[in-house]
């Protein structure tokens, strides 16, 4: 009997060190502000983004289409090899019913960028026509860089800065609720597994709305409305988020002295990053209208393989 008393009590002294330590862990996590905080979060987040991108993705060997990998990778080999005008068109060298770009401009330009990087380290996995189908170690390694890339250098960046913003003006929020928020954001497996599992680039425009929430909250009501028109003109699904934006700004104009000038200026700056971002297809109305049709496939039906909408 003594003896296991005597067990008994080390087993108790060793979990009660352990809570203490996991304490004083949690207490340095949260005590040293919110620069350390989300540096120790962050690399925890990365570290889990390389562990999903180790694993497997749909669609790949499975010809014609080849999954989401393939779909990213085509549109890098038609913004590199084809004019911006044709990026949305059908013609001999861009075959819509492969793969077509279905995202607005800012996606597409995207796209290209990153078809520069996949260019100058493995040319012939962004070559016209002849990339289709390119599964090679390399290749999927490029563009698993590409995904890592942009999502440290917007998304990462748009959470400290909202969790700055937030965290700074809040005075009742306590020390523990910013870590927490910091790990909910960084850590969502939604965004991990679709971005990082399946080739997407959803940290882009998610990135940039959580920027613009940020802004608001810092009274930068023009850098949010600039920020939020690019995360419309980067995937049309931000939308979503447009009556919130909209309605929110409007009533801070309205409750203004001069409620007129409040909106021009918010206007202006929507209307002029809308124009800088499709500038190439504001000169042509059949341009233009080519994107839109690529963006609301209403009449391509119900399924184009792999396209949803609500009419068959």
């Amino acid at each position: 009997m003594g003896k296991k008393k005597e067990k008994k009590e080390i087993n108790e002294k060793v979990d009660v060190e352990a809570v203490e330590i996991e304490d004083d862990t949690w207490w340095w996590l949260t005590h040293k502000g919110i620069g350390a905080t989300f540096l120790c979060i962050s690399v925890f987040a990365l570290l889990v983004r390389v562990a999903v991108s180790l694993h497997p993705y749909s669609g790949a060997g499975s010809p014609p289409k080849f999954g989401d990998y393939e779909a990213q990778r085509h549109w890098m080999e038609i913004t590199l090899n084809l004019p911006v005008l044709e990026w949305y068109r059908n013609s001999t060298g861009n075959d819509l019913s492969y793969w077509g770009l279905d995202y607005p401009p800012l996606t597409a330009y995207q796209s290209y960028f990153h078809g520069l990087f996949l260019r100058f380290f493995d040319p012939d996995s962004v070559s016209l026509f002849t990339s289709r189908g390119y599964e090679t170690y390399v290749g999927k390694l490029l563009m698993r860089w590409t995904v890592l890339s942009s999502d440290t250098l917007i998304f990462f960046p748009a959470i400290f800065y909202f969790a700055f913003v937030y965290h700074s003006s809040c005075h009742s929020s306590r020390k523990n609720d910013c870590a927490w928020h910091i790990a909910m954001l960084l850590l969502n497996p939604c965004l991990i597994l679709i971005d990082h599992g399946h080739f997407q680039y959803n940290c882009i425009s998610l990135g940039l709305t959580v920027a613009a929430i940020a802004a608001i909250l810092s009274q930068r009501e023009l850098l949010a409305s600039c920020l939020f028109t690019l995360a419309l003109s980067h995937k049309q699904m931000s939308v979503y988020y447009a009556p919130a934006f909209f309605s929110h700004l409007l009533g801070k104009c309205l409750r203004r002295k001069n409620p007129i000038h409040g909106v021009a200026k918010l206007g202006l700056t929507v209307l002029g990053t809308f124009t800088v971002v499709w500038w190439p297809y504001l000169h042509s109305t059949d341009a233009l209208l080519g994107v839109l049709s690529r963006l609301a496939p209403f009449e391509r039906g119900i399924y184009e393989d792999y396209v949803a909408n609500f009419c068959k």
